[in-house]
């Protein structure tokens, strides 16, 4: 099983590169790809059975863009392939159509998915989440700069039961797409939602019980129950 981590040493903001370290945990024979932003991707190359990126700052988005363009049909048909993606914080933003400065001005994305997302830096939004999954529950933070606009009623990763979508407005958070998971849910994600570990492993054909799993079910309910509460 491969996994390839892209652009590490970029796009590691908010603690969110512990997903990809509480996965080798539960993943331990699993081989770890991690593709520097000027090396060509892994999953250009060869078969890749889980792409990562995590959260990155503006200027990283632009830098980002650039390097996955080349790169937007292959992208697309693994995709199509229902080859696993999990894209987390602002990431998803970057296979967008464009990404909107408060000046009106636009850059162009990769242009995968038929949203868009407007930054707002002088306000940083700040939240506490739960949402449903399929037939589990999902915890979470946000905290970022942008929200996203679009239709992604029949895309969505999650609906909305404390907190917000896509945008303020949104009880439908992020897009899935086959097995394409883009989320602005921070944590790290998979550390805090051992259930929603197992369900993405099993998409990548794995069976596995998660590390620590007691332990990690323990601290997910007792933070389920508080959010709630919220």
């Amino acid at each position: 099983m491969k996994i390839e981590i892209l652009f590490p040493e970029l796009c590691n903001l908010f603690g969110d590169m512990y997903n990809m370290k509480y996965l080798k945990m539960c993943l331990p024979d699993a081989e770890f790809i991690e593709t520097a932003i000027e090396d060509i991707p892994a999953f250009a190359r060869e078969e890749v059975n889980l792409i990562y990126l995590g959260p990155m700052t503006e200027k990283t988005q632009e830098k980002v863009i650039a390097k996955l363009l080349p790169y937007k049909e292959k992208i697309e048909e693994l995709i199509e392939k229902n080859v696993v993606f999990l894209f987390t914080g602002n990431a998803i933003e970057v296979l967008g159509n464009y990404i909107e400065n408060e000046d009106g001005s636009k850059i162009e994305a990769v242009g995968i998915f038929d949203v868009h997302s407007k930054r707002d830096m002088m306000h940083r939004h700040n939240s506490y989440f739960v949402g449903k999954y399929e037939d589990i529950e999902i915890v979470g933070f946000k905290s970022q700069f942008t929200m996203l606009y679009g239709d992604n009623s029949n895309m969505y990763f999650s609906e909305v039961e404390k907190g917000i979508g896509i945008n303020k407005e949104s009880k439908l958070e992020g897009i899935q797409k086959n097995n394409f998971i883009g989320t602005y849910l921070l944590g790290p994600l998979l550390i805090l939602n051992p259930l929603f570990t197992k369900k993405l492993i099993g998409k990548m054909g794995a069976e596995v019980e998660v590390a620590l799993e007691k332990e990690a079910m323990v601290a997910y309910e007792a933070r389920l129950k508080e959010l709630k509460k919220l």
